[in-house]
């Protein structure tokens, strides 16, 4: 598996993996607001310029994707379909980002689905659970 800078040609690609793995594990959780406002963050035109976005890539296929804004001081998306979880994807994924900070911590807002995951990898709870937009999350903190 090789983990690399996403290209401007698989942009789309890389967007489409978002919002289906989004729609089938994250959206239940979400109103009808929280779920078009992340749509309305993934869509925006200046979102590649803005993150720092990676993927796992295995025989020319996207099988996950990683973005990160300032630098890699919080984690803004991260998502395997459901066909390519539990095989150390993420995992390579958040160590390569983890090797690429420069800070002492990484935070990321996240979903109720994926809080157990970020716990797995290190990640503690530092504030309740919280709602803007619709969007439900909890901060988390990872401590090099």
């Amino acid at each position: 598996m090789l983990i690399r800078p996403i290209e401007e040609a698989e942009q789309l690609t890389a967007i489409d993996l978002i919002w289906g793995t989004f729609l089938e594990f994250e959206a239940p959780d979400y109103t009808e607001e929280g779920v078009q406002e992340f749509k309305k963050f993934i869509d925006d035109e200046y979102l590649f310029e803005r993150l720092e976005f990676f993927g796992a890539f295995e025989d020319d296929v996207l099988k996950g994707v990683i973005a990160a804004r300032n630098g890699v001081e919080h984690i803004a998306l991260f998502f395997v379909p459901a066909q390519f979880q539990r095989q150390g994807i993420g995992r390579a994924m958040w160590q390569h980002m983890l090797a690429k900070s420069t800070f002492d911590a990484i935070t990321v807002n996240s979903s109720p689905f994926a809080v157990p995951i970020y716990k797995r990898l290190g990640f503690v709870e530092i504030a309740p659970q919280q709602e803007t937009n619709g969007i439900i999350f909890t901060l988390m903190q990872y401590v090099k």
